[in-house]
């Protein structure tokens, strides 16, 4: 893991872990970052007080990493022998010693490094004698280990053969596991597994120790954020730590590995092909009262009856509240503002347009993140290809085409006036063309003037019969609106004789004096 990138997710990993008591070394190889980087972060952590109290969130251990310009450890430069490893290669194979390579480099190719770089060089190339190896027994509910195992053919709901996976968790301790057949290796599924065995023993060991999975993980587990993050979400609820097994070291779980195959030695061997259902039931029968009630052959104990009286007291309690299983993806905001998961559609802030967000799904919900922060939650879509919308996301124009209806312009229409209301529905009257924009445009005229001055515009334009765009912002550009005060002052007028007009007796010809 030389050179790994450290973020965040990983940063609070370190000081979670640092939290429960872990060691550098232990930290180090169940995060999978070198111990300089996590003793660097230990004592910038020391110096910041936050190994005392909770846990920052993710957003506050940013900024505060940010704030004190953390970087990461420098990345260790190739080896100046790797020009010639075909060589070296070649020579060691012909039994050349150490020595002896590094004069015929040196000589014979111009080598000009040290003798020390080709001996590292060389080790490096050529695995070294096996380890003299320590069984570590764990304390009651202190470690569980998981894995996968090939489980045969089994029949599905339809009648249908499937691969099956065989997950088991074992507890250090006791011996005692919790076992349960799939048909798949999903994120999802991984997580549901957990939450069945925490169930199953009635708390939560305090570490869980797991191979680097392939399906499931779908590549090593700290090598996927995908599934780093759903994970830690698991940890984080139930309180455990995770501990992934070095590469290439199954050793470091061998208690779960020899339960897998107990289970496919002892449960699953010689059993004609069953539906999946079954054999879950059957298995949990088995784990009750034939795999826990063994001697087992290590610990020369019944792992089912040192379960119950001794560490299952031990284990963690179960939270207050069930996990909500949550899938973590990456998507892109899309020009429309949206972000695609699972065949569906959920609109983000449109200022994130062309940026790669997370997004974290659950039964009944969709979250989006900015890194950490939360941006955007949508009910989940029940069918492929629904949009989820927030109109606050979209730029005000995209948003308001959204909208548009003949309906909605009718009542910001009545709201503005009367007169204004008359000029909408001549508009959406006209027939064959749809005026349905036009009249939009019209209604946005009340935003760049004030609705008082487009109803006296269309009260001027219906007089004129001239009720169009065009000349509805013709009138207020000019403001000829305003003509519309007198015609309004003259038709208020009382119905009294004129101040000037002549007696209608001198209109007639007729008497006077």
């Amino acid at each position: 893991m030389s050179g790994r990138e450290t973020d965040m997710l990983d940063v609070r990993e370190i000081l979670r872990q640092l939290h429960a008591g872990e060691s550098l070394r232990q930290v180090a190889e169940q995060v999978g970052v070198s111990r300089l980087t996590v003793s660097k972060y230990q004592a910038w952590a020391a110096a910041r007080g936050l190994l005392d109290g909770p846990l920052p969130t993710p957003e506050e251990l940013t900024r505060l990493v940010e704030q004190d310009r953390l970087t990461r450890p420098p990345v260790l430069p190739t080896s100046s022998v790797e020009p010639y490893r075909a060589l070296v290669i070649d020579l060691r194979q012909r039994g050349v010693e150490m020595m002896t390579i590094f004069h015929r480099l040196r000589d014979e190719h111009g080598y000009t490094g040290a003798y020390a770089s080709v001996r590292r060089f060389v080790h490096a190339l050529e695995p070294s004698q096996p380890e003299v190896t320590i069984r570590i027994e764990r304390a009651p509910g202190e470690e569980a280990q998981v894995d996968f195992g090939y489980a045969g053919l089994m029949l599905d709901a339809h009648g249908q053969l499937h691969r099956a996976w065989a997950f088991v968790m074992t507890l250090s301790y006791s011996r005692h596991q919790y076992t349960e057949f799939v048909f798949e290796q999903t994120v999802a599924t991984w997580l549901q597994l957990h939450q069945h065995a925490f169930e199953s023993f009635g708390g939560v060991p305090r570490k869980v120790v797991l191979d680097n999975l392939k399906a499931g993980i779908v590549k090593a587990c700290f090598d996927d954020p995908q599934v780093q993050r759903a994970y830690r979400d698991c940890a984080e609820h139930y309180g455990f730590l995770i501990a992934p097994c070095r590469v290439r070291e199954p050793q470091e779980k061998g208690k779960v590995e020899s339960g897998v195959h107990y289970v496919q030695r002892s449960f699953l061997a010689g059993r004609e092909p069953a539906a999946l259902m079954a054999n879950n039931a059957a298995v949990w029968q088995w784990v009750e009262h034939t795999a826990g009630m063994r001697d087992h052959g290590t610990t020369h104990w019944q792992p089912l009856v040192q379960f119950q009286h001794v560490e299952r007291a031990a284990l963690l309690p179960l939270p207050a509240t069930p996990f909500e299983l949550a899938t973590w993806k990456q998507a892109k905001v899309h020009r429309d503002c949206y972000v695609q998961f699972d065949k569906a559609y959920y609109s983000a802030p449109f200022r994130y347009v062309g940026q790669t967000l997370w997004v974290r799904g659950t039964a009944g919900r969709i979250e989006v993140y900015a890194e950490h922060a939360l941006i955007a939650t949508h009910p989940r879509a029940a069918t492929p290809g629904h949009r989820e919308t927030n109109l606050a996301h979209l730029p005000m124009l995209k948003a308001d085409a959204l909208t548009l209806t003949a309906e909605r312009c009718r009542e910001q229409a009545a709201a503005i006036g009367p007169t204004t209301q008359q000029v909408v529905e001549l508009l959406l009257a006209e027939r064959p063309l749809d005026r349905l924009r036009t009249v939009r445009k019209v209604l946005r005229l009340a935003e760049t003037h004030t609705p008082l001055r487009l109803e006296r515009a269309c009260a001027r334009a219906l007089r004129f019969d001239t009720a169009t765009y065009r000349s509805l912002k013709q009138i207020l550009q000019q403001g000829l609106d305003a003509a519309e005060l007198e015609s309004e002052a003259v038709v208020a007028m009382p119905s009294e004789s004129p101040l000037f007009a002549r007696p209608t007796h001198e209109l007639l010809g007729v008497g006077g004096a």
